[in-house]
């Protein structure tokens, strides 16, 4: 199978990211806000990565990976020096194309692209609603959210967590 380094390289922040959570590390709003957008850039080069036009595409997922790795690694080794080197290494096999997370073989014909590990639902609201909104929801149960039309989006992250998120906005699916 073909591992597309960027892919992998995001899988590995969405886990370090996670893991930060778990120890109770306050994340900034951006990260979860840039992975998001470049998961979408991911999706969207995947469908023709022979398109000249997909260089911008490129460029923009590697601005979007290396200001969330920047971040992430900072929190990791603030924790402990063999901790932060422990998430390098990963970094540094994904960036080499080396598959650190498994790719699943099965997609979903609905949503692609969840990362291992990870649930993701896809839920229809009643009418469009403000991202801001939305991510802030995201934020606080460590969600990524992404609008695949206006007036649907797709959940990822853990079961527990997306169950709560989603509590918090269900008010806006369509009965």
């Amino acid at each position: 199978m073909n591992v597309l380094p960027l892919e992998q390289t995001w899988m590995v922040l969405v886990e370090l990211l996670t893991d930060l959570k778990k120890r109770g590390i306050k994340i900034p709003k951006e990260v979860n806000e840039n992975l998001r957008l470049a998961r979408t850039d991911i999706n969207f080069y995947k469908t023709d990565p022979t398109n000249p036009e997909m260089m911008k595409e490129l460029k923009r997922i590697n601005e979007f990976l290396n200001s969330v790795q920047d971040i992430l690694i900072n929190f990791a080794e603030e924790i402990d020096e063999d901790y932060g080197q422990k998430w390098i290494q990963k970094l540094q096999k994904a960036s080499m194309g080396e598959e650190v997370c498994p790719v699943q073989n099965k997609k979903s014909k609905f949503i692609v692209g969840a990362p291992p590990g990870f649930s993701v639902v896809r839920v229809s609201l009643k009418e469009p609603l403000a991202e801001d909104r939305v991510q802030d929801v995201a934020e606080e149960y460590n969600l990524i959210i992404e609008f695949d039309e206006d007036e649907v989006i797709s959940v990822f992250g853990d079961k527990e967590n997306i169950k709560k998120g989603l509590k918090e906005i269900s008010s806006f699916f369509r009965d």
